[in-house]
């Protein structure tokens, strides 16, 4: 018999996930995932780079409606492929959608978009749509822990390495294929990943839009094995295979799924709308601005100590100028600043033109990669701010790990986003229906709750 390869053997392990052995808290964290990836996308409904992606799925008409999936907060219908990438982006738009730090990747806002849309289209029980979701984020999860180190980060984005990835996985558990199919969608799905990070300190949009590669990706990939076509079974660990490419074919290889704790409790919840790796220092900067009765003009120096992963990603080791959006959700410097200015994470700290203090505080900001967070990390992700002011006086908070955002935080953000976008009666029926979506027997109906009945006038207006 010839040995299985480890596409087949990660996608054996994954087509046997079944909604009855998953643990309560693994469902009750899927269930937020879906609520923390809806809050982010209808918030972000608005923002230029949800509105281009939109007009770029709208862009082909003509869909037949029993094919059609749903773009979220929207009253835009079209090809599941395009959904999927639109609702991708939508759910990036503010950079506060979760993360896996084993990975460095986000993984809601590629399975997500991938499940909805597939839903919606061929029909799926909620209880397979959660079932699909957990495997999608263990193969996102396992995969990256094999490739995502520094190295390859400073290079390479790492969403666009182990989306497409998870995004295939989630696709082939919820349309229920066969493990020699889903091992096809698996290896179909590692030829294309992509993404650089030439964009982080550059303010760049491409960053929002990887995500929705990754998932239109996911579908293709899934929808290709599901029509028979054939794919290398040692796509992963081959000699010219995924693994190789990224400098990794003599290392440990690819964990086996759900071998010790399921990757989707890995995952945590962001507080700050910005990168990952400033989260921690925006954290401790919030609580030196808490302690120090001190006003901005009043600092003379800041000192942040990070671990070496959070210096070394692109953009975040970055002290202006900031001309763009991204450019202040990406570095720390920024992020630190406007905790110490400000003692709070609102969106509107991180437009650079109407903050010329924050700004001016960033350049203030030393960074300095700390041995003991780097031993830690990606264990734990810590930080520590050292506010010194022209008097004289100094202050430290010193945060051994992230604060995720709480249960209930995610909860609140998910409803008023909804309420705003869709009105309190249809947030009410939204938000009931992912509290029970286990027991749906047509979890496409997500996706047409997450719409409006209306298109909206700048985007129905280009699509014509």
């Amino acid at each position: 018999m010839l040995r299985r390869s480890l596409t087949q053997a990660t996608a054996e392990a994954l087509h046997a996930v079944e909604f009855v052995t998953l643990p309560r808290e693994v469902r009750a964290r899927a269930k937020l995932c879906i609520a923390d990836f809806l809050a982010c996308a209808l918030a972000s409904r608005d923002l230029p780079w949800a509105i281009q992606a939109i007009s770029l799925a709208t862009a082909s008409a003509g869909v037949p409606p029993r094919h059609a999936a749903s773009i979220v907060g929207t009253g835009h219908a079209v090809a599941a492929s395009d959904a999927a990438f639109a609702n991708a982006v939508l759910g990036h738009g503010l950079v506060r959608d979760d993360m896996h730090l084993g990975s460095v990747s986000h993984f809601g806002v590629v399975v997500l978009p991938v499940v909805l849309a597939l839903a919606e289209r061929h029909g799926a029980t909620g209880e397979r749509l959660l079932s699909a979701m957990v495997a999608g984020y263990e193969a996102g999860g396992k995969l990256g822990r094999a490739i995502l180190d520094v190295d390859v980060s400073r290079v390479f984005r790492p969403t666009g390495i182990t989306g497409p990835f998870a995004g295939a996985a989630a696709g082939a558990s919820l349309l229920g294929l066969g493990s020699e199919e889903y091992a096809a969608a698996l290896a179909i799905a590692a030829n294309t990943a992509a993404g650089y990070n030439e964009w982080a300190a550059t303010g760049g949009s491409e960053m929002f839009f990887h995500v929705g590669f990754a998932a239109r990706s996911a579908i293709a990939a899934v929808e290709l094995a599901a029509a028979g076509a054939h794919a290398s079974p040692t796509a992963l660990e081959g000699s010219a295979g995924m693994l190789a490419a990224f400098g990794k074919a003599r290392g440990p290889g690819i964990g086996r799924p759900f071998e010790s704790r399921p990757e989707l409790l890995n995952v945590f919840f962001k507080e700050v709308p910005a990168c990952n790796f400033a989260q921690t220092a925006a954290q401790a900067a919030r609580a030196v601005h808490e302690r120090a009765p001190v006003d901005s003009d009043g600092f003379n120096s800041v000192v942040v100590r990070v671990p070496e992963a959070a210096a070394a990603y692109p953009g975040c080791d970055w002290s202006g100028p900031f001309e763009h959006v991204l450019q202040a959700k990406m570095s720390i410097h920024y992020n630190v600043a406007a905790a110490l200015c400000t003692g709070n994470f609102e969106e509107n700290n991180y437009l650079p033109a109407a903050n010329p203090e924050i700004a001016r505080v960033a350049q203030l900001v030393e960074l300095v990669v700390d041995e003991e967070l780097t031993a830690e990390f990606p264990r734990r992700q810590g930080a520590e701010v050292t506010v010194t002011t022209v008097a004289g006086e100094s202050f430290t908070h010193r945060a051994d790990d992230v604060a995720p955002a709480s249960d209930a935080l995610v909860r609140t953000r998910f409803l008023e986003a909804a309420e705003r976008t869709l009105g309190a009666a249809a947030a009410g029926r939204l938000a009931a229906f992912v509290d029970g979506i286990e027991t749906a027997a047509d979890a496409g109906e997500l996706a047409r709750l997450s719409a409006t009945r209306e298109l909206r006038g700048r985007i129905a207006g280009q699509a014509t």
